[in-house]
């Protein structure tokens, strides 16, 4: 179980902010569903608490439910012992994740990305202000993990996560709470390009190079390093909804039920 696990159980059921209210529920919950933040089965709150949590009018949470319902993801019992359960659907969760990356426009997406970069950048810098050599620990045995992760969903936990202690280590509460909202934002969709061994290469070395800086105390290296490891991915997965250049050859092979990629579908998204 990842130690985040709990914190960003949290944030799945705190006030979403956004105009399309419904959207922002059925993003919210179906990201935390396969991120494994909700387990198949598990009984959501009822309907009045789970609006308040969300900070939305139950009509728009059970606009929200009906979504889900009809993607498969919610299951509503009525009667004694009732209510909304988690239902995982059978089949690849890359066919989930591509109906949700085009429910996303590409300005929402860069939109994601320049706030995801700008939070992780300066929590990169204030760690290289703040932080001690032997407090990245944390931070390393992350990136040992994603380099040895088999599968797209381990790697976009890990690589989420990373980013989650790297704002911990700048001893910034609200910056930490930040990248625990934006995971369960954005964490689900990177399996479909994390599942690509050369960009998984590309991030790991991203991410070697951002520990580096922040072991040298080298903030404004820190800062850049950290933003172009967010935006690196980000456009990648900006590139696979316009179905432009890498994105047109297709999303990633699909996984196997152990988690390994099919061996009549290996190919590969161009480096970035």
């Amino acid at each position: 179980m990842n130690r985040d696990r709990p914190g960003a159980r949290r944030v799945v059921f705190t006030p979403v902010d956004t105009l399309a209210r419904v959207d922002a529920v059925v993003r919210r919950l179906g990201d935390a569903i396969d991120l494994g933040l909700l387990a198949d089965g598990e009984q959501l709150p009822g309907e009045s608490d789970l609006a308040a949590q969300l900070g939305v009018s139950t009509v728009t949470l059970r606009e929200a439910l009906m979504a889900l319902r009809q993607r498969g993801l919610v299951t509503t019992r009525r009667g004694r012992g009732g209510g909304s359960f988690v239902t995982v659907p059978d089949g690849p969760a890359e066919d989930r994740l591509l109906a949700r990356l085009s429910d996303w426009s590409t300005e929402e997406l860069r939109d994601l990305a320049d706030h995801w970069a700008a939070v992780s950048g300066a929590a990169a810098r204030l760690a290289a202000q703040r932080t001690e050599p032997e407090d990245l620990q944390q931070l390393q045995r992350s990136l040992g993990e994603l380099v040895e992760a088999k599968d797209s969903g381990a790697r976009s936990r890990v690589f989420g996560r990373f980013h989650v202690e790297l704002a911990a280590a700048a001893q910034s509460a609200r910056l930490t709470r930040e990248e625990v909202t934006l995971q369960t934002e954005v964490g689900a969709l990177l399996r479909l390009v994390l599942c690509d061994d050369g960009h998984l290469e590309d991030t790991a070395d991203r991410h070697r190079a951002v520990i580096s800086a922040v072991h040298d105390g080298a903030d404004d290296r820190a800062r850049a390093l950290a933003e172009q490891c967010v935006q690196a991915s980000m456009a990648r997965l900006i590139e696979l909804r316009l179905g432009s250049a890498d994105g047109a050859r297709g999303p990633c092979p699909k996984e196997g039920p152990d988690g390994q990629q099919s061996p009549s579908r290996k190919r590969r998204i161009g480096s970035t």
